[in-house]
């Protein structure tokens, strides 16, 4: 659940969301491809209900590959080469929910929210990531500050000068 990682990593959380809303939700999606090697794609993933959700156009490369192997890492979409904002990575498997009552809730919140309209529309896939780590770097007093969090774990973090 997503409350449980802010519990868990707060620094990691909050420069996730930060970042994830500076880029407009915007986020690169890290899946294997069936031969093995990985393949990065744009994603908007969403927070909705207590979950960080992943889903979009049905039947593209990157759902084909989580339907595979739900393995996935999740990267704060970055342009900026002295990381000044920070960054951010989630990893983790997804789960596909078949919940249609859940996918119309989802989709009205989006519509509210965006005034992107998919009511109505069936969701397959519809991915709950559920978090098996996640990393964060920060510059801060000339030094990189790299942390690093797993489920119940407290954040650990690494200074490089």
């Amino acid at each position: 659940m997503w409350n449980e990682f802010i519990a868990g990593s707060p620094r990691i959380a909050e420069i996730f969301t930060r970042r994830h809303a500076a880029a407009g939700n915007l986020c690169m999606l890290a899946t294997l491809r069936s031969d093995g090697f990985p393949r990065i794609s744009p994603v908007e993933p969403r927070i909705f209900e207590d979950r960080l959700w992943i889903v979009g156009m049905p039947n593209t490369t990157k759902f084909r590959d989580l339907a595979r192997d739900p393995r996935f890492c999740l990267h704060t979409a970055t342009v900026d080469t002295e990381v000044k904002e920070g960054d951010a990575k989630l990893w983790g498997r997804v789960r596909d929910v078949r919940d249609e009552a859940l996918h119309q809730r989802f989709a009205t919140a989006l519509f509210e929210e965006t005034g992107f309209d998919l009511r109505g529309q069936k969701f397959d896939p519809f991915y709950a990531a559920e978090l098996t780590g996640a990393s964060s770097v920060e510059i801060r007093e000339g030094g990189m500050e790299v942390t690093i969090w797993k489920p119940g774990e407290q954040e650990t973090v690494v200074r490089k000068e």
